[in-house]
């Protein structure tokens, strides 16, 4: 099935303004995000001092997959990542449109719920109180602040991400340098880093499988990068080194400091401790002031987790409305600024949603199983990705693009299947739950928007083909 693309010649084109540097810190900024200042006490609390195992795990996952979003994104480079490749791979509306919805999901509640987080710790940091609705109106705000930075320009987003991403690293490198400190003068205790703890009601296998789930929720955020493709300069050629260049430096900079952490702390004061990183830092360098400064950096890590996965589901959104997935009013594009306001505003609005929801039960069931619930949905989208390169394998195109070696995409559905289920990846039931209820709630907006598409004959309004645009522009 031939995949056409809507086309308007009065509708400018996004502004391509990402190169290789600002690409490789928009990786590493959305890799790193706020999941390793909390994750590590939970995957140790699964396997005990062997904490550093699902993280590797989940970064080779993490590689295999890239490898698939690598030869699409170089093969097609356009907006929309997963969503537009299972659509051209698949053709089937109903499977293109909750691909988007899944991902779409998987930014808007990983971003509100950072945006409650932000709200949380901005109150107590600077002593506004903890009642709800100071913190209702401080995510308010914020979220609202995020759009306004996306709606002036990528240009501006991404700058904003830079230094955001730059005092997170600075962060997570003190911590590795202060307990490398500790480590040669000889606080280590090398016997737990390579010990396996588990739950009594699990094995060895299982629970490497449940930490695995948990870390994986720390190597998520490459795969936003891909729907910034029409944003970038000749993406066909740096996307490969650049997206393979953030995902090694995160992965190391988190296997170090997983390490760092159980060799320094003992598993029990890891395990279910909130600031884990902060107890770390307080065993290796006691007094030493970049303990209080770790959940101010950890703030920002919050801030540019929330923008990023803005950006990510507005320009989700404005490729598939060029995809004639969505409704057409999504791929407006402000003429000045060249973002895609609509889609910035309809992306805007759902999380507004989210946070006044989360905001009535911000300790509930909800709010505390977003992380765990991203994870699951961006899993089960990236068996469909590795599935899709080997369809899409029948689809040449004339211009040069990465290739990953056929076993890697097989190998990477299979895996993600495996952490998927719930009798292999030890998932609690309440996130099938949760998602489970979006699914649905996906379905009904799928059946509404078929009805709009028929009723309003959008989706025979004669698209006009669109050679694929690989180079940078003007």
């Amino acid at each position: 099935m031939a995949v056409t693309e809507k086309r308007s010649d009065t509708e400018p084109e996004l502004k391509r303004v990402l190169g290789p540097k600002l690409l490789l810190l928009f990786i590493i900024g959305d890799i790193l995000g706020t999941g390793i200042y909390a994750l590590t006490g939970q995957v140790a609390a699964e396997v005990g001092g062997a904490a550093w195992v699902p993280f590797i795990v989940a970064f080779l996952v993490a590689l295999v997959t890239a490898c698939s979003y690598l030869e699409l994104v170089t093969k097609f480079p356009q907006a929309a990542g997963a969503a537009l490749y299972a659509h051209k791979a698949f053709g089937i509306h109903f499977v293109t449109f909750l691909v988007a919805f899944t991902v779409m999901s998987s930014g808007i509640t990983s971003a509100s719920a950072a945006s409650g987080a932000f709200a949380s710790n901005f109150a107590i940091g600077f002593g506004l109180g903890d009642s709800a609705p100071i913190r209702l109106l401080i995510a308010v705000v914020f979220i609202l602040l995020i759009a306004a930075v996306n709606l002036r320009g990528v240009a501006e987003s991404v700058g904003l991400n830079v230094v955001l991403t730059c005092i997170e690293l600075s962060g997570l490198l003190l911590v590795i340098l202060i307990g490398a400190f500790a480590i040669f003068g000889g606080a280590a205790d090398w016997s737990r880093v390579v010990a396996f703890e588990t739950p009594e009601d699990k094995n060895v296998i299982l629970a490497i499988s449940t930490a695995t789930s948990l870390a994986f929720f720390a190597m998520v955020g490459f795969e936003d990068s891909v729907n910034m493709a029409e944003e970038t300069k000749d993406p066909a050629r740096i996307f490969p080194r650049i997206m393979l260049t953030g995902l090694g430096i995160t992965g190391l900079v988190y296997v170090l400091v997983s390490i760092i952490a159980v060799a320094l702390v003992p598993v029990g004061k890891l395990a279910g401790n909130d600031t884990p990183l902060v107890t770390v830092v307080e065993t290796a360098a006691p007094g030493f002031p970049i303990g209080a400064l770790l959940p101010f950096i950890s703030l920002f890590a919050v801030a540019n987790t929330a923008l990023l996965n803005m950006m990510m589901a507005s320009r989700l959104l404005y490729g598939m409305s060029r995809q004639v997935v969505l409704p057409p009013f999504l791929s407006k594009v402000l003429p000045t600024r060249r973002t895609p306001w609509a889609a910035i505003i309809f992306t805007t609005a759902i999380a507004l949603a989210l946070i006044v929801y989360l905001s009535l039960d911000p300790k509930g069931p909800v709010a505390l199983l977003l992380g765990g619930t991203t994870s699951l949905l961006l899993l089960a989208v990236f068996g469909v990705v590795n599935a899709a390169v080997l369809v899409l394998r029948r689809q040449p195109v004339e211009h040069k693009h990465f290739r990953t070696p056929a076993p890697l995409p097989i190998l990477g559905a299979i895996v993600c299947l495996y952490l998927v289920l719930p009798w292999t990846s030890g998932r609690p039931i309440e996130q099938y739950q949760i998602a489970g209820v979006l699914i649905v709630l996906g379905v009904i907006l799928w059946a509404i928007t078929a009805l709009h598409r028929r009723r309003t004959g959008y989706h025979a309004e004669g698209p006009v083909e669109e050679p694929e645009r690989i180079g940078p522009v003007g």
